[in-house]
């Protein structure tokens, strides 16, 4: 028998009418869900039996259909878009937050932050700059991994434990780090579901992108198809390696500018 699995959602910004996206790239706006979409998704959880949960609920691994709710980056619609949505349907959920990144424009304020963890969500770190951390000597990951978690744990009061790498980039030097600073777990875009059996440092996520049909957001949950989706992520990996982070965002976001916009 299967030993029983479970998936973390990793999202970013949500859409809100009226109001301008943190980036306006093509590479970061495919990542980014109207808020219609998102809220869709979550009552199609409840319809279905499932529960959302932070990541601390989801290692926990209960007997009820689970899925992990995490979001990146720190966006202020993780406050005003997305905490009332999961509120109202009684998920938890992680918000891995960019230190850095606070109060700049469109992003949490640090009392919006305070506000955001004194409604019961757990609070991650996302790094302190979003730096590709693979390109980061040691005192570059100390910066970023860290001195974000001292940082964010000065503003809410309360203990930050989980990490989740920008950009999926990851690595043993990340994870001892991560382990180093006190976090007990490290979240990375491997695609794969989460069993007891995996390990902490080195959990997997699945992307909800803007195009995500409700079908196709069952299946993720569900775990149903992954290895496509992994297939994938290997080749664009292979030619990240080969290429270098730098050039193959480049490259990546002059071709997206090509294809319609969705």
């Amino acid at each position: 028998m299967a030993e029983p699995s479970i998936v973390f959602l990793m999202y970013h910004e949500l859409e809100q009418p009226g109001r301008a996206l943190c980036h306006p790239e093509p590479g970061y706006v495919r990542y980014v869900l109207r808020v219609a979409d998102f809220q869709a998704q979550m009552l199609f959880l409840q319809n279905q039996g499932w529960r959302g949960a932070s990541v601390s609920e989801a290692l926990r691994f209960p007997e009820h259909k689970t899925v992990a709710v995490t979001f990146d980056d720190g966006s202020e619609t993780d406050l005003t878009c997305a905490a009332p949505v999961l509120r109202q349907l009684g998920f938890g959920a992680t918000f891995y937050i960019t230190a850095g990144r606070l109060g700049q424009n469109g992003y949490l304020s640090q009392s919006q932050l305070r506000e955001l963890s004194a409604l019961g969500f757990e609070i991650g770190c996302h790094s302190m700059t979003h730096a590709y951390l693979t390109d980061l000597d040691q005192n570059g990951l100390q910066r970023e991994i860290r001195d974000a978690k001292l940082q964010l744990e000065q503003i809410i009061g309360k203990s930050v434990q989980h990490f989740s790498c920008p950009g999926g980039r990851f690595s043993q030097r990340v994870a001892n780090v991560a382990r180093e600073a006190g976090y007990r777990s490290v979240a990375t875009s491997r695609i794969q579901a989460n069993s007891k059996s995996t390990d902490p440092f080195a959990l997997g996520r699945i992307a909800v992108m803007r195009a995500t049909s409700l079908h196709e957001f069952e299946e993720l949950c569900s775990g149903r198809g992954l290895w496509q989706s992994r297939m994938r992520l290997q080749l664009l990996e292979s030619g990240r390696n080969l290429l270098g982070n730098s050039t193959y965002d480049r490259l990546r976001n002059a071709l997206l500018r090509e294809r319609p916009p969705e």
